[in-house]
């Protein structure tokens, strides 16, 4: 088992770089508890800009922030000497955004998303927990979480199916 980074190195890692900057969420990543949840709390600000876009824009900017995130988050791991460091949560924020382009853009349509992938991110249901232990590297920690948006999609489409 490796040790876990000492707050101080994970300032370092956080602050010294781009890559760290946005691999640990702006900063949010270094919340004491529930890094995850803060890093997805850190998308929110971006969706108004997202959804401004045109659709296919949209999809291009979201498909970016995730290839982007498998080096962002590959970097961060391979710098703190740990895989998948709760801190890390570039990952969170371009699966959080992925939740959102096939939703109403509505706060209780966001907000649902919010949740929804926080649940999946969190129990890892089959095949997010699989991907978790079994997929290293940069690719790795964007996987479990795109399949946590991939769940969270699933339930809004068909909750979206039913109120049409």
């Amino acid at each position: 088992m490796t040790e876990q980074p000492s707050r101080q190195r994970l300032r370092e890692v956080t602050f010294s770089s781009p890559s760290g900057f946005l691999a640990f969420g702006f900063g949010s990543g270094l919340a004491p508890v529930a890094p995850g949840t803060f890093g997805t709390l850190a998308a929110l600000p971006f969706v108004p800009l997202l959804k401004a876009l045109p659709f296919t824009w949209q999809l291009l900017a979201v498909a970016a922030a995730l290839i982007l995130g498998i080096w962002i988050c590959d970097a961060a791991s391979r710098k703190l000497g740990a895989h998948d460091h709760g801190g890390i949560v570039w990952d969170e924020i371009a699966a959080y955004w992925l939740c959102v382009l096939f939703i109403p853009y509505q706060w209780t349509w966001l907000l649902a998303a919010f949740v929804i992938f926080r649940f999946f991110d969190i129990i890892k249901p089959w095949p997010i927990g699989w991907a978790d232990k079994k997929v290293s590297g940069g690719f790795g920690i964007m996987l479990d979480d795109v399949l946590a948006a991939g769940w969270t999609l699933a339930v809004l489409q068909v909750v979206l199916f039913f109120l049409a």
